[in-house]
């Protein structure tokens, strides 16, 4: 071994000598220093209930059973799952109920018919009366059910039948023996709900198999406006007045509650928006459109019409060049309903004055854009036998007409 080699092999005993020195310093001062943060802690840590100190002078408190290192450990600590979401649900979910919709299929062979399940939903029972109790659900889950049955929360299936239906307003009122129903749920106020509230949804997501499911989520908005084209012409038949929230709907939820803090119903969970990429778009009909249409769908079996008497095309249906050459509207005319066939005689319509190729933008102090909102107006705000006023552009010039309503003709 060379000088160089010896010189090198002593320098690096002294340096291994030096950093191992290092090192024990180091890890006596750690030592230290987490002694003295444990030290200051141990009060904090008493105080916060985590850990037992023996205090001095009471160490012959310590039962002899024990070990003086176990009052170091933390307490078990019992947690209450009570929450409001836990009372709510617990307030609502017996009146859910699941609703089946039967149908009948040929089989060509045997010349005969057969039952067979279409879809099951889910409805929301709100009255017990007479020895009957009453269900509100979607017209959309019993719409061409040749029979009925309703699934209790126990499980047992009882026969059903429909009071009153409405398709444009996608409401059911469905009839059941109430000797086996315990529950009844209490309609809220919707007009109260404020945008970022709780809402829970239940009902039976997929079917009978996940029945009485609840989620949870929040009011994503109070007020939003569906439009529905039931003929799938390319026009709006219907607008649906419908709260949006983010708690999770999926097929078989319609029918069901949407329900607030207070396990109150707030709306009936009736659509979500289903495409690649979107989440937490659902809806449901606000509580307070469906009493007014329950009430109506109990005493009549339907909703009560009234009838004008016009063909309706919207405006934004018409071609751009015929609002000027045709119709002659003004520029400021943006939107409208436009007369699209002969008005009858002795229509309310006709009766009034109205002719084909006017335009309609108003019905009393409503602005009237589409045939959806006209027909809506009708139907929630009017009644056969009231008075309303159109105001409507002919050849260019803004009139107003008083209209007497009558009862749609096959009524």
């Amino acid at each position: 071994m060379g000088f160089y080699d010896d010189f090198t092999h002593v320098e690096r005993k002294k340096q291994r000598g030096s950093n191992i020195g290092r090192m024990v310093v180091t890890s006596v001062t750690s030592a230290v220093i987490g002694g003295m943060v444990v030290l200051l802690t141990l009060p904090t840590l008493s105080n916060a209930g985590y850990i037992n100190m023996v205090k001095p002078g009471t160490e012959n408190a310590i039962s002899s059973n024990a070990s003086p290192a176990s009052s170091l450990f933390a307490k078990p600590v019992s947690v209450s799952v009570g929450s409001g979401t836990v009372e709510a649900v617990k307030q609502v979910e017996n009146a859910i109920v699941g609703v089946i919709n039967i149908g009948q299929r040929r089989n060509s062979w045997m010349q005969n018919s057969t039952d067979v399940e279409q879809g099951q939903g889910s409805g929301v029972i709100f009255q017990k009366k007479g020895g009957k109790a009453y269900i509100v659900t979607n017209y959309h889950v019993i719409d061409k059910a040749q029979k009925l049955e309703v699934a209790l929360p126990t499980g047992e299936k009882v026969s059903a039948k429909v009071v009153g239906a409405d398709g444009y307003a996608d409401l059911a009122v469905l009839e059941i023996d109430a000797s086996k129903v315990t529950d009844v749920a209490e309609f809220g106020d919707s007009s109260t709900l404020q945008v970022g509230e709780p809402a829970i949804a239940i009902g039976n997501p997929l079917g009978m198999q996940f029945s009485r499911t609840v989620t949870q989520g929040i009011i994503s908005s109070k007020e939003r406006s569906m439009p529905m084209d039931f003929n799938e012409d390319g026009q709006d038949d219907w607008e649906l007045d419908v709260i949006q929230t983010d708690a999770a709907i999926n097929p078989g939820n319609s029918g069901g509650a949407l329900v607030n803090i207070e396990g109150q119903v707030i709306g009936i969970n009736t659509l979500k928006i289903s495409k690649t990429g979107v989440e937490g778009l659902g809806f449901a009909l606000p509580i307070n459109d469906v009493k007014v249409i329950v009430d109506q769908l109990m005493e009549k079996g339907t909703l009560q019409r009234s009838y004008l008497g016009v063909q309706p095309l919207d405006l934004a249906n018409v071609p751009r060049n015929e609002w000027k050459e045709t119709l002659n509207l003004p520029d400021q005319v943006q939107s409208g309903v436009v007369v699209q066939t002969d008005v009858g005689k002795f229509s309310p319509a006709g009766q009034a004055g109205l002719r084909q190729l006017d335009v309609i933008v108003k019905l009393d102090d409503k602005n009237i854009s589409t045939s959806a909102q006209l027909r809506k107006y009708l139907t929630m705000n009017k009644k056969p036998g009231d008075t309303m006023d159109v105001t409507y552009y002919r050849d260019g010039i803004q009139k107003t007409a008083k209209v007497k309503l009558t009862a749609p003709p096959q009524q």
